[in-house]
């Protein structure tokens, strides 16, 4: 016999993972769904493990044995706001198949998605800005929320009816969600009215990518803005 981590007492003849299987689920479940609440709630600063620990009621090394850190709980909210924003944008995707429109879509829906957090954001900044943060974006260990939204990114360039240059579409997914990053930087900051700064930056920078678009055309062109796609795509390289 042996001691799990749930505090329960274990046969060692029989495979750990069947014998806790449903139970160690539903605990890290709770857990995991105790701190996303905590931290719509309360924001990253005032929420911590004991605290969620509590809430749960659950043990405090119960908790540390599912989440070793806080930071793994911070990327479980990444995650579930991308799929969050990817449900939003999905349907609306949908009825267009132009690019600009299509990428209003996705950032629209992206900030939307973000808005709760508006208040709690400069503790997640904090927290993440440091480029040894396992909460930046670019962080090994935000992979799973990065995909989510470069792929939703993906899915609405090759959705969309345009005639850019084969290699120059696969790289711009990339380019677009950077560009995500900085929009999201900004709005953070934003305390106008529903965002109207960011909103109307929005708007102006969607303007000009659909005059830069049809440029992506010209033989002239196509070489140096494939180098510059390819620049800015390696930032996460």
């Amino acid at each position: 016999m042996f001691e799990n981590g749930n505090g329960e007492r274990q046969d060692a003849a029989t495979p750990l993972g069947r014998k806790l299987g449903s139970k160690a689920e539903r605990t890290r479940a709770l857990i995991r769904d105790t701190a996303l609440a905590s931290f719509r709630e309360r924001g990253y600063d005032d929420t911590t493990l004991r605290l969620i620990a509590e809430e749960a009621a659950v043990s405090l090394g119960n908790a540390y044995y599912y989440f070793p850190t806080k930071n793994h709980l911070v990327q479980e909210l990444y995650a579930e706001v991308q799929r969050e924003h990817r449900a939003a944008a999905t349907e609306l995707l949908a009825g267009s198949d132009e690019l600009v429109e299509r990428l209003g879509v996705v950032y629209r829906t992206g900030l939307a998605t973000l808005e709760p957090f508006h208040g709690f954001a400069p503790g997640f900044l904090t927290a993440a800005i440091s480029p040894r943060s396992p909460l930046n974006p670019l962080a090994e260990d935000s992979a799973e929320a990065r995909e989510l939204a470069v792929g939703l990114f993906r899915d609405a360039v090759s959705g969309a009816r345009h005639s850019l240059p084969d290699d120059l579409a696969r790289g711009l997914p990339e380019v677009f969600w950077l560009g995500y990053l900085l929009l999201a930087l900004f709005w953070a900051y934003d305390r106008s009215p529903g965002r109207e700064r960011t909103l109307r930056l929005l708007d102006g920078g969607l303007r000009l990518l659909g005059l830069a678009l049809p440029l992506a055309r010209l033989p002239l062109l196509r070489r140096p803005l494939r180098e510059l796609v390819d620049l800015v795509a390696g930032v996460r390289a």
